[in-house]
């Protein structure tokens, strides 16, 4: 049996890794779109054209996907891309169904600007680590998305798991089942 980091009688959310990621995501989301207010750019349109120059995307599709981004909150951003010349979008040479997003030259020298914000925010955020703890965690945190992507998704538990008292919710969805 694999290692046992938490226990339920002495679990506190402050130290759990969950809460402690969200914190550091919120906290640089915050940062970088003060940094980038500044030049009429978001986080989410920085991500979809970083995304898109480095090959990790290639549709909205695989945008939302990632992000687990509302589509139609990702439609409006992309649609606000095209129309400042970022991005194109066009059917699939393969599947007529797919619509692939593109960079423009304008949203590649976009990109160029916008780098030197990024890298300056990484490095203030990542300036109380030496290289070798940076490379560590860096290292640390892609051996968790790796292991995380490779586990089945977790079983749906009864609701009366473990001597848990049955929510309202649950007790409402068994009685219609029984009905």
């Amino acid at each position: 049996m694999p290692e046992q980091h938490y226990r339920a009688a002495t679990y506190r959310a402050r130290d759990s890794m969950g809460y402690l990621l969200r914190r550091v995501y919120s906290v640089m989301h915050e940062r970088i779109e003060a940094a980038f207010a500044g030049h009429d750019f978001t986080l989410m349109q920085w991500i979809i054209l970083i995304y898109l120059r480095d090959g990790l995307a290639h549709t909205a599709s695989d945008i939302a996907r990632e992000f687990r981004h509302d589509s139609g909150a990702l439609t409006r951003v992309i649609d606000q891309l095209e129309r400042r010349g970022l991005i194109t979008r066009r059917r699939s040479t393969n599947d007529r169904r797919v619509v692939e997003l593109g960079l423009t030259a304008l949203g590649r020298r976009t990109i160029e600007q916008l780098l030197p914000v990024m890298v300056s925010e990484m490095n203030t955020a990542l300036a109380p680590f030496t290289r070798t703890e940076f490379e560590q965690m860096r290292t640390l945190l892609q051996r968790l998305v790796d292991h995380l992507q490779l586990l089945e998704p977790p079983a749906a538990s009864s609701p009366t798991d473990e001597g848990k008292r049955p929510t309202r919710r649950a007790t409402k969805s068994a009685s219609r089942k029984r009905k």
